[in-house]
């Protein structure tokens, strides 16, 4: 039975709902993973690219994409069909970012910088697409406190299976006998592979409630406004903290664990994985958490656990798999927490936004996080810049003097401690603890409630088309 009008009022959702939602997030974080440790060192070891060349493009594409998340974000919040709001944006990215990680696998030692970049922006905007319409579908899906801490918390999850995924297909690959090369190109097919299967499976198994908006129509520079809210500055800066942590390790990774900690590549690879797929454990505990103390205070234990975990990392036997494996889990686990928690603040934070004005804020929310997400990433893939400028060689094959290994393991290890912590602290003071937001979602729903009560605005508005979400 259907419920017209009332799209946002919180009904339960069921497990089945919630994983079939956040299957999408598989090959989404399948390139996230490929992105930030697999292609940049793909395109200069392989394809033959010098490594300035590479880290300048994939920065450069980073801050430049980033001005078009915020318009995609004003676009979907602004847009009405019969078939949603976000989901139609879902539809339209996917085709898009595959068809760029398609031009990805044709790059050649001829590729030029700007050619790279084009290709990196293409699938970027495709990724934007995808990226932000789920994000901020289930923002509105899981509406309550406890809601959004289990959406994402899945979300999250499942989207280690996709990590997890791209870290095991070179590794099986070059088993049997496959080179490191084709090993990541696989990998790329796997995620052209499974956007549009799990596309379909969202599509055909949850439905958008669309929230109603009471506001004005907003201009341009009304969105500047969001940028002198206190809660979206926390917001925004522990959201690059926090992807800048393990995104600066991620881009290093290979090189440190093979030229600092004595790893070949499957053992590297293999330890990866474990960090990977602990966030099949560390997002729901972590949502589990944040559901008794509060979220910024689960983030603030997150960031202190992995940035006491990365301490003990220089202090381990080099070369030792079983005592890497304990501490790769345990920083995993607080990294998948870093994002359950932030995806899930930004969506109580946009709640706060509508009760003050009446209009949506959820898509742009998610992009402006998007945004810091990209401009971190591509802060982190300058540190192959700098470690080319300081002397570092990573070529195939090329032999490394003990000053530039050394180089590499401080620049591995002291930036992530150090964002990781900022990262926590920008929540000290929050206020919008779950008492507060519980009071929000009832002012929202009361209101939503007298809205669709008024005689004919519902079928102006399309909210007369919502389904509430059902068990």
């Amino acid at each position: 039975m259907t419920k017209a009008k009332s799209g946002t009022s919180a009904g339960h959702l069921s497990p089945l709902t919630v994983l079939a939602f956040a299957s999408a997030s598989i090959p989404i974080q399948a390139l996230v993973i490929a992105i930030a440790v697999h292609l940049p060192r793909y395109f200069a070891t392989h394809v033959g690219l010098s490594l300035a060349v590479v880290g300048a493009a994939f920065a450069m594409v980073r801050l430049i994409d980033i001005p078009i998340d915020v318009l995609l974000g004003m676009a979907m919040d602004r847009t009405r069909t019969r078939f949603g709001r976000y989901r139609v944006w879902l539809v339209a990215g996917v085709p898009v970012m595959m068809f760029g990680l398609w031009l990805m696998l044709q790059a050649d030692v001829g590729t030029t910088q700007l050619a790279l970049s084009g290709i990196l922006l293409f699938t970027y905007i495709g990724y934007s697409m995808v990226y932000l319409s789920h994000l901020a579908w289930g923002g509105v899906l899981g509406p309550t406190y406890e809601q959004r801490n289990r959406v994402f918390g899945a979300v999250i999850g499942l989207g280690v299976a996709g990590a997890v995924a791209v870290l095991v297909i070179p590794i099986l690959m070059q088993q049997q006998g496959a080179s490191d090369a084709e090993g990541v190109r696989a990998m790329v097919w796997f995620i052209i592979a499974a956007l549009p299967v799990t596309a379909l499976l969202v599509l055909a198994t949850t439905r958008e409630p669309i929230t109603v908006e009471t506001g004005k129509k907003f201009a341009f520079r009304d969105y500047l406004t969001l940028l002198k809210h206190g809660n979206v500055l926390r917001l925004l800066g522990a959201d690059f903290a926090a992807t800048a942590a393990p995104g600066w390790m991620a881009a290093l990774y290979l090189f440190y664990f093979q030229d600092s900690r004595g790893f070949g590549v499957v053992a590297a690879n293999t330890l990866l994985m474990i960090y990977v797929a602990a966030g099949f454990a560390g997002a729901p505990f972590v949502a589990w958490l944040g559901n008794r103390i509060g979220k910024h205070r689960a983030l603030m234990v997150t960031t202190t656990v992995y940035s006491l975990g990365l301490i003990i990392v220089p202090f381990l036997p080099a070369g030792n798999f079983w005592a890497f494996a304990p501490g790769m889990f345990l920083v995993g686990a607080m990294a998948a927490g870093f994002l359950v928690m932030i995806r899930a603040l930004t969506g109580d934070i946009a709640d706060e936004l509508r009760l003050a004005n009446g209009r949506e804020w959820m898509g742009m929310m998610y992009a402006m996080t998007i945004g810091t997400t990209k401009i971190a990433s591509g802060l982190s893939a300058l540190t192959f810049v700098l470690l080319a400028a300081l002397g570092y060689q990573a070529a195939e094959g090329a032999v490394n003097s003990p000053e530039a290994i050394r180089t590499l393991e401080l620049v591995y290890i002291i930036g992530p401690i150090v964002l990781s912590m900022a990262a926590g602290f920008c929540f000290l003071g929050y206020k919008l603890t779950p008492e507060r937001h519980a009071e929000i979602r009832r002012q929202l729903d009361e209101r939503d409630a007298a809205y669709a009560e008024a005689p004919g605005l519902g079928s102006l508005t399309g909210d007369d088309m919502v389904v509430v979400p059902k068990a």
